[in-house]
């Protein structure tokens, strides 16, 4: 996509639509972001790993004028209807769906869909992000409701192998629009000891799970951001024994304390195979 310049920044209110784009991910893009990961990028073939479209939804909202500087990701509905194609252009529909104040500042609710040139959904990303007070950060005041945890112990998954973050993999990977993913002020500021990760470049190690196993036609999960994870962290991924079959059930675990803690959780509650 080419770049633009920054629109005057808006306030989130229900009902706000974003500006008409097209946008497309291209294979070297891809290369670059999994390897920054420690990914494979080979696994997904020619589709797009559709853990991007997290990101690239809130960069739609970027361009339309909602900053997303120092917005922390809460829930995040995805929904693959067809296989995103490496080069494809996509018309990008999105949408404030719902403000809400809480303690720690505005709990906002957003659908945004990547459209074929026939109209129909590829992806659908819904989100629920925290746009933090920062007045409110040390206190540790609540963000709304929260579903109740997949995972009561990680002992129910079966787990892969370590994978360890660095800074400069986690800053190669991030993209300009929320500090606190790649500076060490903002993270303080934000209430973090470090940076951490995106929520999407989390999710890239669920996804590449599901594609090494087999390819999806379709797909649909809820993913929960359960902690913040930092950029020099050790990370397993779990997945529920009774692997790929309905509501499978995945996590990034956090591996770097003595106690493992899940950072992410994914709900994977339907799937079908090429």
């Amino acid at each position: 996509m080419a770049g633009q310049a920054k629109p005057e920044w808006q306030e989130p209110v229900p009902g706000f639509r974003y500006a008409e784009e097209e946008i497309s991910v291209s294979l070297d893009f891809q290369r670059e972001k999994l390897r920054a990961c420690g990914l494979e990028p080979s696994v997904f073939g020619t589709d797009v790993d559709p853990a991007f479209f997290i990101g690239l939804a809130i960069q739609a909202g970027i361009r339309s004028g909602i900053s997303a500087e120092g917005n922390i990701n809460m829930l995040q509905g995805l929904t693959m209807h067809k296989r995103p194609v490496l080069g494809q252009e996509l018309a990008v529909s999105g949408e404030i769906l719902s403000v809400a104040n809480v303690p720690r500042g505005l709990r906002i609710e957003t659908d945004v869909a990547f459209l074929s040139s026939d109209g129909d959904r590829v992806i659908s990303a819904r989100r629920v992000s925290l746009k933090p007070n920062m007045e409110a950060v040390s206190t540790k005041l609540g963000a709304g409701e929260r579903p109740a945890s997949l995972i009561s112990d990680v002992k129910e998954l079966s787990m892969g192998g370590i994978m360890e973050l660095t800074p400069r993999a986690v800053r190669d990977y991030s993209v300009e629009g929320n500090s606190i993913h790649y500076e060490e002020e903002a993270a303080a500021r934000a209430g973090f000891r470090a940076p951490i990760i995106g929520g999407g470049m989390g999710v890239h190690y669920l996804t590449h799970a599901i594609w090494s196993k087999r390819t999806p036609t379709f797909f649909d999960a809820d993913i929960f951001f359960r902690r913040p994870i930092f950029w020099d962290e050790k990370l397993r991924i779990g997945v529920s024994k009774e692997q790929f079959v309905s509501e499978t059930k995945m996590a990034v675990v956090k591996d770097s304390l003595p106690e493992k803690k899940i950072g992410t959780e994914m709900l994977l509650k339907m799937i079908e195979w090429d």
